[in-house]
């Protein structure tokens, strides 16, 4: 998962970069990058690393431009090495530079297919550096000096057809502009808006409404799945649905757990779509649980909280704020490796013993993935105090790896795989445990919107949108991206650190 953002102005577009990417760095805390475009010439600082602390001072005097994109990174199956952090670029044709978020399935077929048939050279593992050099030569071979939006649509329509997998993506044209698309089952997000100036119309791109509210940017729309939105150097905009077949798909995980509260996807309120996982999941409290009085109902911070609040006033119990969250801890699930995520838990909470002290205690959290986290939780309760310890996930159990940019792992490694719910208890030692229903998540989602018929609940279910994925590719993934292979790669990247990367060629 990587935010990703980009912006055509009438002024100078390095703080509007940065300030975008603080407000989206809940999606990526690995790696930063900038990239502008100055009278011919690209400005790359790219790092390992918070916002933060990848751009100081002299960087932004030197990311000059009115024309940008920007992306924070967190890794999937790759190396968390600086050679991975994004913007990417290549100098033909014309110049390019790409951010992207999502995963690639075909990543490896057509890298081999590229340096066959394109005879192009890509340097990384990374699958968004595939998809910059796709995009590349399908504009290449049009033979053009001067492009059109037309000729840019037509590139778009040729990497929709050789790209499978997920993808948002903001790129940068030299002499031409910026450009927005998302793969044909809009699986990842990405929006696009407007705000007038005295000196004419701004357009900005993002991974989540909220970038664009923090601006001042008026939302025009999400990026449909297939479309393509092109905005020239002069702040023209033209879009055009760019795919043969599109199907509003996207990544219910999303709504659950990733992107921000305040932020709209496909025309939902990602808040509200909360509150009404915390009404379905109380409905069902109430039918399954006659036996068990709760005292009170503790969130497990931060993305729970939402779901948490209506649950407690469905059930009309007491609601407490019981832990205390360290917010200079990154996110615990996006850690890389298990023994990280461990040390992780209790570095980033602590309890209020007096909310827990001979209580039945109802514990509520977004959803549980290994279980390594919830296990730790349910005994900080305990230790704190507390009579008996339910735990309540607003989502159904996490049973297979997702594929499409998400880092979770294989599915030997996720507790939901393969086990009943009474096993799951007892591996994370709570006193009872229920799950969200998967037909309850994706109507708490939808709500009384009809326009998604479909969404990708493949951690879920299995069922993969993309229809592309098998138990070959399911078996590559786990040896790339399993706890072992993620340490290989980190004892690979151990003393190779690059700091900042300035490019002004």
């Amino acid at each position: 998962m990587c935010g990703v953002v980009g912006a055509v102005l009438k002024s100078d577009v390095n703080l509007l970069l940065y300030e975008s990417l603080t407000v989206l760095q809940h999606r990526g805390q690995d790696a930063a990058g900038i990239t502008t475009l100055d009278n011919g010439y690209f400005n790359l600082s790219k790092s390992n690393g918070l916002v933060h602390d990848v751009f100081q001072a002299d960087h932004m005097l030197r990311l000059t431009g009115r024309v940008g994109i920007g992306h924070c990174r967190y890794p999937t199956a790759g190396s968390s090495s600086s050679s991975q952090a994004q913007p990417f670029y290549v100098n033909a044709p014309f110049g390019i530079s790409l951010a992207h978020n999502g995963n690639l399935t075909n990543a490896m077929a057509l890298k081999q297919e590229m340096f066959r048939t394109d005879m192009r050279h890509v340097n990384t593992d990374s699958d968004s550096e595939v998809l910059l050099n796709v995009f590349a030569h399908e504009l290449h071979r049009l033979g053009k000096a001067d492009l059109d939006q037309e000729d840019i649509f037509n590139a778009v329509s040729a990497v929709h057809r050789r790209c499978r997998g997920a993808y948002a993506v903001v790129l940068m044209i030299n002499g031409h502009g910026m450009v927005g698309f998302r793969d044909p089952n809009g699986i990842r997000p990405l929006v696009y808006g407007k705000r007038e100036t005295e000196q004419g119309d701004e357009y900005m791109l993002a991974s989540e409404s909220v970038a664009l509210d923090f601006q001042g940017f008026e939302l025009i729309a999400d990026v449909a799945p297939g479309e393509a939105v092109y905005c020239d150097l002069d702040g023209n905009l033209w879009t055009k649905q760019c795919a043969d077949k599109a199907q509003r798909s996207p990544c219910i995980f999303e709504y659950v757990y990733f992107a921000r509260p305040d932020s709209m996807i496909d025309g939902i309120s990602v808040y509200k779509s909360r509150l009404r996982m915390g009404e379905k999941l109380g409905q069902q409290i109430k039918k399954q649980w006659h036996d068990k009085h709760i005292d009170v109902v503790i969130p497990i911070p931060d993305t729970a909280r939402t779901a948490a609040m209506e649950l407690a006033r469905e059930l009309n119990v007491v609601y407490r704020e019981g832990f205390i969250k360290n917010r200079y801890i990154g996110r615990t699930f996006i850690m890389p490796g298990q023994k990280e995520r461990q040390r992780s838990v209790r570095r980033k909470l602590n309890a209020i013993d007096l909310e827990f002290d001979g209580k039945n205690v109802l514990l509520v959290d977004d959803s549980i993935v290994r279980g390594t986290t919830s296990q730790q939780i349910v005994q900080m309760a305990r230790d704190a105090g507390a009579n008996q310890v339910y735990f309540a996930s607003a989502a159904p159990p996490v049973c297979f790896p997702n594929v499409y940019g998400i880092d979770m792992p294989s599915a030997s490694e996720l507790i939901g795989h393969q086990r009943e719910l009474e096993q799951i208890r007892q591996a994370i030692g709570a006193d009872a445990l229920i799950y969200q229903t998967l037909e309850d998540l994706e109507n708490a989602v939808c709500g009384h919107y009809g326009h998604i018929t479909r969404f990708d609940s493949s951690c879920f279910n299995g069922d993969y949108v993309t229809g592309d994925v098998d138990e070959a590719y399911l078996k590559r993934l786990k040896d790339s991206r399993n706890d072992a292979a993620q340490e290989r790669r980190r004892s690979q990247d151990k003393g190779y650190t690059v700091l900042a990367v300035h490019n002004n060629s």
